[in-house]
């Protein structure tokens, strides 16, 4: 099975065009591709967005780091974003493939081999952490280069995930992880006073009470205030509301926003999201854009078989001979079309002159249906790899004196998949409940559909949690899953 991942490293180097380009040479892997290169002079700093398989995308980032060493040197360096080493953040995000966990394998390879090929020390964060403290990048950076490198030997807080408590001499320390995709979004304020815009940031990042999924903080760029963001979940905290807020915020201090920039590159669903907010169109769907459709027939999934050809491959994997995908990636799939159905009723419900008075439910619900909908799509991918992952451990624990440890790591994760389906499933269930009154009731068979997709999901989610269960060593933790599904059967 072939995979796709995102890595986009973070250099300490925004000014020589040079040395940026030597950084890419040396990442020029085959099986890698550069989907994009940003240079910013201001805060002295280059994003390099990087996809490819997995085991050379990990080669690619261990070579990028380790060019970044020969040529930068953090004692010379000065901009305005914070830093603490030459190749400052690693990332690697899931795109197709594999899961979070696999990206979060491939950070602890990628820190190790950093560590061992050119003796700089790697912290791991966002979901690589191995304490909660480091999961916040923020919290690993505090104090730059100068500050880590004056009190890494003697603060246990400090030490490194990977290396001798030193920093690098001159390439300093590298952060490494794995997290979902994230927008670099950095709004531009028609004044230079950094003190409003570091105002704005802390009203509006989630650490200091501001939005969930977003991080903030303010810099001079250009001559100008900037607001500079990390939007950790675009579809929890869309890039429109953000926006909006800092524009409400500014207009507190008598300024208002001028541009705004991306920084890398920016999923497409994100941006038809903000389309929608301030076209306000009615019945928007992302099927209505030319190219989308376009995608869709070429792809095949509208071709002359109709509706069959796009199904058809699925149904036909699960009628195979062959362990996966199997009960839980239907149920995962059942889960994934009631919540479209629900989704159709609702966008056909809103914006109709006699459901005007429930604008606001329908949109925040249709919104809710489209989150649930990517994670049941998900989780038919993630259930066979669970799966896999099993059969994989039975196998390493043979020979191994920790069987039980290894066998029981992989069942709990194989649990993990479904329990999480017959979640969704079950709010799926409670949504489709609350659109009956108020879509149109000639729907009410959309929605009964709906209803009985739903269940059944549930229920095959179920039994896939409890035959996983029934091999698992660890008894405290099958008594509370247990517990757990009980709830969501009743």
């Amino acid at each position: 099975m072939s995979t796709l991942v995102e890595c986009v490293p973070n250099f300490s180097e925004g000014r020589d065009r040079a040395k940026v380009d030597a950084i890419v040479e040396a990442m020029k892997v085959d099986g890698v591709f550069l989907l994009d290169r940003e240079m910013d002079a201001d805060h002295n700093r280059c994003v390099i967005t990087l996809v490819g398989e997995r085991e050379p995308i990990q080669e690619a980032a261990i070579r990028g780091v380790g060019k970044a060493a020969e040529l930068i040197d953090l004692n010379q360096h000065q901009g305005a974003h914070p830093r603490m080493g030459a190749a400052d953040v690693v990332p690697f995000i899931p795109i197709d493939g594999l899961t979070i966990e696999d990206c979060v394998d491939m950070a602890r390879h990628v820190g190790e081999q950093i560590w061992k090929r050119y003796q700089i020390p790697v912290y791991l964060y966002e979901a690589a952490a191995t304490t909660s403290e480091r999961q916040n990048l923020e919290n690993i950076r505090r104090g730059q280069f100068e500050g880590i490198r004056a009190d890494i030997a003697t603060n246990p807080a400090r030490k490194p995930d990977y290396g001798e408590a030193r920093v690098h001499p001159s390439a300093g320390a590298t952060v490494v992880g794995a997290r979902k995709f994230l927008i670099a979004y950095n709004v531009f304020l028609n004044t230079p006073d950094v003190e409003i815009a570091k105002k704005i940031a802390k009203a509006i990042r989630f650490s200091s009470g501001g939005m969930r999924f977003v991080k903030g903080a303010g810099f001079v760029v250009r001559g100008l205030a900037q607001v500079s963001m990390n939007l950790t979940d675009f579809e929890q905290t869309p890039i429109h509301r953000v926006f909006e807020v800092v524009k409400r915020e500014a207009a507190r201090y008598g300024v208002t926003p001028v541009s705004s920039e991306i920084v890398g590159l920016i999923p497409k669903k994100a941006l038809e999201a903000a389309a929608e907010w301030f076209l306000q169109v009615e019945n928007f769907d992302s099927s209505l854009i030319l190219e989308n459709r376009l995608a869709a027939v070429v792809g095949g999934k509208m071709a002359m078989g109709g509706l069959r050809a796009g199904v058809e491959p699925f149904v036909e994997q699960l009628a195979a001979p062959t362990a996966t995908p199997g009960g839980g990636s239907a149920a995962a799939a059942g889960g994934a079309m009631a919540a479209g159905l629900a989704t159709m009723v609702a966008s056909m419900s809103r914006g109709k002159k006699a459901y005007l008075q429930h604008e606001r439910e329908l949109s925040e619900t249709i919104a809710r249906l489209s989150q649930l909908r990517e994670e049941l799509k998900a989780a038919i991918d993630a259930d066979a790899e669970s799966y896999t992952a099993v059969m994989k451990a039975y196998k390493q624990a043979k020979d191994s004196a920790s069987a039980d440890g290894l066998v029981d790591t992989a069942l709990k994760q194989a649990t993990s998949v479904p329990l999480r389906v017959a979640e969704w499933a079950r709010e799926v269930t409670g949504i489709v409940e609350r659109l009956k009154p108020i879509t149109n009731p000639k729907m009410k068979s959309d929605l009964t559909t709906a209803t009985a997709l739903a269940r059944a999901a549930i229920q095959g989610a179920l039994a896939n949690v409890e035959i996983n269960l029934e091999s698992l060593k660890d008894s405290a933790f099958a008594a509370e899953t247990r517990k757990k599904a009980a709830a969501l059967a009743s």
